[in-house]
């Protein structure tokens, strides 16, 4: 799974109609979006967390990318070709391409971020789509060329942003202390202008971008950790652009003053929700448990009344619209008296008459964190922790800032389980967040899951091409963990984004509506100056 990319999905449906695609676009003005949580890194190796990823998303650029079709184009590669036994792909650079600092790209640029992903000294979660690799060369500025070990099917769209570095900067330099963190030099359509923690991050355009600069000078995210909080900031004119929750979308914005001024889109995201167990606590290491804890957990009740019907029921790591989803897992359905049974299986009787279950003494007690600002997952943790009160387990919630839960909770593993959610990809590979090798710090397997089966089926699905093949792998892998119930997988929830009616030139689009950022522009009538 590549947190990092934003991604397969279902052909986006306006809740109006796009206007305003005729006329010349003009430059000039700026968008407001708004975040829950900050940046950590804005070197993209180096992060996990969403929104590093989307602000670096923008400043950098990587070999490949997606378009609105989801097919795999080149980026700052021109063309490649594949060797006919599969293991070799040869890029074919653009030139002319200059970093920010007005220093040329080169292929020298790919190899020193592919020795720096794969130097064991880097702290990243995503080494592993690159330690397959055999051999890397640059034979010449504009060429880069990569060997691998074996058949890779993910291979070729591995080759995104994370691994196209200055080399010039930062060749020499322990990666995690330097400046670029907090001080980026990119490739990409905007530069970095202003960084206050916890407050904003504003970017520039970049007008050497090699596709043309973005119509839009500026793009500024405000870290607003309340999303009621960054509603209001909407309505007041201090945001242009947010994600809405269900009841926003559904009856606050059903106002005159939204439908003049605003557009609403819907669309099922490119994420699913999750509760994840840490699988070191004694209280988890029974599969029976965990699959009684499914069944305890009334799905559906969570997408009518958390998500208002904007979601589906999640079975697994995948959306339900992906040609590798598995319509025929193993189901868990709301059967609180077989969860009971389950439980009593595995030891779990209340013994003292108190309501709770106990084992060997010890109470079934345990605490479910997730992250502030996020109502959906406080709601859905409170009809959580009432149907498994309903069976006899006692779970209390704690929310954090969303900083803290990452640095001193899920790296740390200090947590019974969490309240989470994933980013999904186009590519069925889900090997970061599944093996058993991926358990280290910073990694993604943060509740330490290990299955033989998953193990050997994740390495077949990498190193097989054949789609149907890769079919049957995937399918397999989502009836395992199914069955294992790691996680107990929630909803896929709908992308509910607002966008003010000033802005033109958005087209929705299987890639979802930001696909083309770059080409958003406003009507010099309508443009907006930041205060001083």
């Amino acid at each position: 799974m590549k947190v990092i990319i934003v991604l397969f999905l279902t052909l986006a449906i306006m809740e109006q109609t796009v206007s305003g695609r005729a006329g010349t676009p003009d430059y000039g003005g700026y968008i407001v979006t708004g975040s829950i949580g900050d940046a950590s890194t804005l070197i993209p190796m180096l992060s996990t967390d969403a929104t590093s990823h989307e602000i670096a998303g923008l400043i950098f650029s990587g070999l490949v990318k997606y378009d609105k079709d989801l097919n795999l184009v080149g980026d700052l590669a021109e063309s490649w070709g594949v060797s006919p036994d599969g293991l070799t792909i040869t890029f074919h650079l653009r030139k002319g391409v200059r970093w920010a600092d007005g220093v040329e790209f080169t292929s020298e640029d790919v190899l020193f971020g592919f020795r720096t992903i794969t130097d064991p000294k880097t702290p990243t979660a995503y080494a592993g789509d690159y330690l397959v690799v055999e051999k890397a060369e640059a034979p010449d500025p504009y060429t880069f060329r990569v060997t691998y070990k074996e058949p890779f099917a993910p291979g070729l769209s591995s080759w995104g942003n994370l691994v196209v570095l200055p080399r010039h900067l930062l060749e020499g330099q322990d990666i995690t202390k330097s400046p670029l963190g907090r001080r980026p030099v990119g490739l990409g359509p905007f530069r970095l202008s202003e960084w206050k923690t916890q407050e904003r991050i504003e970017l520039e355009a970049n007008g050497t971008y090699f596709e043309g600069r973005p119509y839009l000078d500026r793009f500024i995210m405000r870290i607003i950790p309340d999303t009621a909080t960054m509603f209001l900031e909407l309505k007041s004119g201090g945001l242009d652009w947010m994600g809405l929750s269900p009841i926003q979308f559904d009856r606050q914005t059903d106002t005159p003053f939204f439908r003049n001024n605003f557009r609403k889109y819907k669309y099922l995201s490119f994420s699913y929700t999750y509760l994840g167990y840490n699988l070191r606590n004694p209280l988890f290491s029974d599969r029976r448990v965990r699959q009684a804890i499914a069944h305890a957990i009334d799905k559906e009740e969570i997408v009518r009344g958390v998500l208002l019907g904007y979601g589906v029921v999640a079975t697994g790591p995948y959306k339900p619209d992906a040609w590798f989803y598995n319509p025929a897992v193993p189901s868990f359905p709301y059967d609180p008296e077989r969860a009971k049974a389950l439980l009593a299986q595995a030891g779990w009787r209340d013994t003292d008459g108190d309501g709770i279950l106990d084992k060997d003494g010890r109470p079934f007690s345990f605490s479910v964190l997730t992250n502030q600002g996020n109502p959906l997952r406080e709601r859905t943790a409170q009809i959580i922790q009432y149907r498994l009160g309903k069976i006899g387990i006692d779970m209390k919630i704690r929310t954090l800032e969303w900083t803290a839960f990452i640095n001193d909770f899920i790296d740390t593993r200090r947590f019974d389980a969490v309240l989470l959610g994933w980013t999904l990809g186009q590519d069925p590979d889900i090997y970061d967040i599944w093996h058993s090798s991926k358990t280290g710090p910073k990694e993604l397997n943060f509740i330490g899951y290990a299955n033989p089966e998953v193990d050997r089926l994740l390495i077949e699905g990498r190193r097989t091409f054949d789609r149907e093949k890769r079919r049957k792998i995937y399918f397999r892998i989502q009836e395992i963990l199914a069955e294992d119930q790691p996680y107990t997988f929630l909803y896929v929830p709908m992308a509910l984004p607002v966008i003010h009616k000033r802005f033109q030139g958005i087209e929705p689009a299987p890639a979802g509506i930001s696909h083309n950022l770059i080409r958003w522009w406003v009507p010099r009538s309508k443009q907006r100056t930041l205060a001083p």
